[in-house]
């Protein structure tokens, strides 16, 4: 062994332990961060980082693939599993680098440029990669957009079918970044076979409560589901596709679904894939199958709930009046705070959470009326329903009160 390689870079290795001190010593609420275990932290930093593999498993570029099949085809062969999917009907790639290029191969592999997708718009919770302009994935495509009801705050699919029979897209996006409530893949599944279009499941956010049985699963009714795997799935940064391959619009179209997307990852976004990045997930996905999994995906939906039901006990506006998930939204305008105020006082004592807007925002996105807070961190570490009530109410007292919660904070940290 090289001698360099047991050496740190001292200045590197201070940054890295600043990190570790912070995350130990902060409530973490943002809802698309978790924790990882060691094992897949050991297997993201493994020797799979020096290896290259352009193409896909029996497929490469290059020489000296063999463990690369191996690691890749164990991966899918997880992914598959953890999800109930058969391998007769559903193929998944795993070589995404990350969400937004996943949905990104998916549009590019199912819709001619210029054509037109739809997905709910960013301030009503969609993701940038749901055909926001300022997006190459609303650059691309035309987009059409829809939103959620201004009284409820939750998704009417009547108005829904209503855009999309008058858009005509090819694809239909469901699955968010900041909505709280169950999704009823099986109307949008009608939507979207009313106007011929694909459907497209984005379930970055919700991977893990639906691998545990606390969210219902997408996949009877989806052409594609595409996931993160960093989220409520506790794994690395990094993402997958799964492909319907008996998918009725796909043969209407006459559509090799799977080549289709297949290519559109490699070679048409992508290089060699992440290997490393692979192996970790396949890590997290054995993890994810654990009875111990079960429960964790639970408790995030219950830690989620009671928070929310203590909130608006102390009385705040929880938008759609609550949550079905591992997130919710809360309305600090409301109290006549800004978000982007809530954020800095909040972090100030130790909690970490993000500024948001929420429907019909009349705030600007860098300074908006809410912030988005969600429970999968806090889980994992080990809360429950009982600190879930303390945090609410640390979260009023700074907020409302201005009062330094830091001790609290750190001592609430130290238990788990």
């Amino acid at each position: 062994m090289v001698p360099w390689v047991s050496n740190m870079d001292s200045i590197i290795k201070k940054i890295i332990n600043e990190e570790v001190l912070r995350q130990q010593n902060t409530i973490n609420l943002i809802p698309s961060e978790n924790i990882v275990s060691e094992d897949v932290l050991s297997a993201l930093g493994s020797r799979f980082n020096n290896k290259y593999a352009e193409g896909y498993p029996g497929a490469r570029y290059y020489g000296g693939n063999e463990y690369s099949d191996k690691i890749e085809k164990l991966c899918r062969d997880r992914a598959l599993k953890l999800f109930r999917l058969s391998n007769k009907n559903w193929h998944v790639n795993v070589q995404p680098y990350s969400g937004s290029p996943a949905n990104l191969a998916v549009y590019l592999g199912l819709v001619p440029k210029g054509k037109k997708i739809m997905g709910l718009s960013l301030n009503m919770g969609g993701h940038l990669t749901h055909g926001h302009n300022v997006s190459a994935t609303g650059k691309f495509w035309s987009v059409a957009r829809y939103g959620v009801d201004s009284k409820t705050e939750r998704l009417d699919y009547e108005e829904i079918a209503r855009i999309a029979k008058k858009e005509s897209p090819q694809l239909i996006i469901a699955g968010y970044t900041a909505y709280s409530r169950i999704i009823d893949f099986k109307k949008f599944r009608a939507i979207a076979d009313s106007v011929g279009a694909y459907l497209l499941v984005d379930m970055s956010h919700i991977a893990g409560l639906v691998a545990g049985g606390a969210y219902p699963s997408p996949f009877k009714y989806a052409d594609v589901v595409t996931t993160t795997t960093h989220k409520t799935l506790r794994g690395p940064r990094g993402a997958m596709i799964f492909v319907n391959k008996t998918s009725k619009i796909a043969k209407a179209n006459s559509i090799d679904i799977v080549r289709e997307i297949d290519r559109a990852v490699f070679p048409g976004l992508q290089g060699g894939p992440h290997l490393n990045q692979i192996a970790a997930t396949a890590v997290a996905l054995g993890e994810a199958m654990m009875p111990a999994f079960k429960k964790y995906a639970s408790q995030i939906v219950k830690n989620a709930t009671a928070l929310s039901n203590e909130l608006q006990s102390l009385g705040w506006r929880v938008v759609s009046g609550g949550t079905d998930s591992h997130l919710l939204i809360i309305d600090v305008a409301a109290q006549g705070i800004c978000g982007n105020e809530a954020s800095i006082m909040l972090e100030k004592n130790g909690i970490i959470v993000n500024k948001n807007t929420i429907p019909y925002d009349s705030r600007p996105p860098m300074d908006p009326s809410g912030i988005r807070i969600g429970t999968p961190a806090v889980t994992t570490r080990g809360m429950k329903e009982r600190e879930m009530k303390k945090i609410a109410q640390l979260i009023s007292d700074i907020l409302l009160s201005d009062k330094n919660c830091i001790r609290e904070v750190r001592e609430l940290c130290k238990k788990f």
